[in-house]
């Protein structure tokens, strides 16, 4: 699976939510693309999954990667922070779903915090 992003990346976000929590193993970091700029180069391994009624997320099905998330009506795919090539020149800009992280770390980088998203 490989794609490639023309465009800006927005900084990511770290969400989590158990849905994310589920699917990375621990919160997911990701960065917001516009998705008419997501453009995929061989996907012939990429599943999506609809995780709930109006959002669908895209794995890998050969590792099991969490690769991308993205909102029926939106014009914007998030692409999972780890999957980018480095340098990315992003910096994480806040915590979301906060509410429901796990109980076995502690959020003390000082970035802004919600309870939902």
């Amino acid at each position: 699976m490989r794609y490639q992003i023309a465009g800006e990346l927005a900084d990511p976000i770290a969400c989590h939510c158990t849905q994310c929590a589920r699917t990375s193993g621990n919160f997911a970091a990701m960065a917001a693309c516009r998705s008419e700029n997501l453009r995929l180069l061989t996907s012939s391994t990429l599943s999506w999954y609809q995780s709930s009624d109006n959002v669908e997320r895209g794995f890998c099905s050969r590792c099991g990667g969490n690769l991308f998330w993205r909102e029926a009506a939106s014009t914007q795919t998030f692409v999972a922070a780890g999957t980018l090539d480095q340098p990315t020149g992003l910096r994480l800009s806040k915590h979301i779903f906060i509410g429901s992280k796990s109980d076995f770390y502690d959020l003390t980088d000082g970035l802004p915090q919600e309870e939902e998203g």
